[in-house]
C-alpha cells in the first residue's frame, strides 16, 4: 500500500484493489482535483470552507463539492460497515471536540482494510477513544492523527497510544504554517523522537511494518 498526504486531513491510500481518499476538500485538492482519482472517497466531516460557487455533484451532506476529477468515486461519509471493490471500510462516529460534539461537531473516522493492512483515518477528531470505541475500531497498524487542531500535542500522543499501531502520519491541521511546525515539533517529542526530512509518500507491505511505533512525517502534495 502507497499513502500519500495532500494537506490537512487528505490522504490517499493506493492500493491493489482500488485506491481511498479521505478528505479531498476542494480546498486542498482544487475543483478540478488536480488529477488526483480514487475508487473510494471518504469524508470525515462536512467540508468548513464551502465554495460560493459549487459546480458539479455534492456529498451527501450537500456542503462538501466534489472535485471534477472523483465525481464517480463510491464516497462515504458516515458510520457503518461497508465493502467496495474488495476493500473493508468501516466508519465510526468520533467528535470534533471533546464534548461529544456541542462545540466543533461529529465526525467520522474510518478503518481501511487494505492491501492486508488496516489504517485508521481520524479525520479531525478532538477526544480520546472510549473502551467502546476502541473495540469497535479494532487492532491497525498504520494510524493518521491530526496535529495542532483540537488535540493538544499531549493528548494526541495519548490517542496514538490508546491504538497502539506501528506507524503514525501526523496530519497537520492549524491554520498558520508556523503554528503547525511547533505543533509538529512538540508532537514529535510526545512521541519521543525529533522531526526528521518529510518524505513525499510511504510505501508499506505487512512485511515491512517496523517492530515499534515509527512516527512518519510526510510532504503535502496538494498545496498550490
Amino acid at each position: 500500500m502507497e499513502l500519500t498526504w495532500y494537506g490537512r486531513t487528505c490522504v490517499r491510500l493506493r492500493g491493489r484493489d482500488a485506491v481511498v481518499l479521505t478528505d479531498p476538500f476542494v480546498g486542498i485538492v482544487g475543483p478540478t482535483g488536480r488529477g488526483v482519482t480514487a475508487e473510494i472517497v471518504t469524508f470525515s466531516h462536512a467540508d468548513d470552507a464551502r465554495p460560493s460557487k459549487v459546480k458539479g455533484r455534492l456529498a451527501r451532506d450537500g456542503r462538501t463539492a466534489l472535485a471534477t476529477s472523483i465525481e464517480h468515486a463510491f464516497v462515504l461519509d458516515g458510520p457503518g460497515e461497508y465493502e467496495v471493490r474488495d476493500v473493508l471500510v468501516t466508519g465510526v462516529r468520533t467528535y470534533r471536540d471533546d464534548a461529544r460534539g456541542r462545540d466543533r461537531g461529529r465526525q467520522t473516522a474510518f478503518v481501511v482494510d487494505l492491501d492486508g493492512l488496516h489504517t485508521i483515518h481520524l479525520g479531525d477528531i478532538g477526544h480520546l477513544l472510549t473502551e467502546e470505541k476502541l473495540g469497535d475500531i479494532g487492532s491497525v497498524d498504520v494510524v493518521c492523527v491530526p496535529v495542532g487542531g483540537a488535540l493538544t500535542a499531549t493528548r494526541a500522543a495519548e490517542l496514538v497510544a490508546q491504538l497502539d499501531p506501528r506507524i503514525v502520519v501526523p496530519m497537520p491541521v492549524c491554520e498558520e504554517e508556523h503554528a503547525c511546525d511547533e505543533a509538529v515539533r512538540m508532537f514529535y517529542s510526545e512521541m519521543g523522537g525529533t522531526v526528521g526530512p518529510a518524505v513525499a509518500r510511504l510505501t508499506i507491505t505487512p512485511s515491512s511494518l517496523p517492530a515499534e511505533t515509527t512516527t512518519v512525517m510526510l510532504e503535502a502534495r496538494g498545496r498550490a
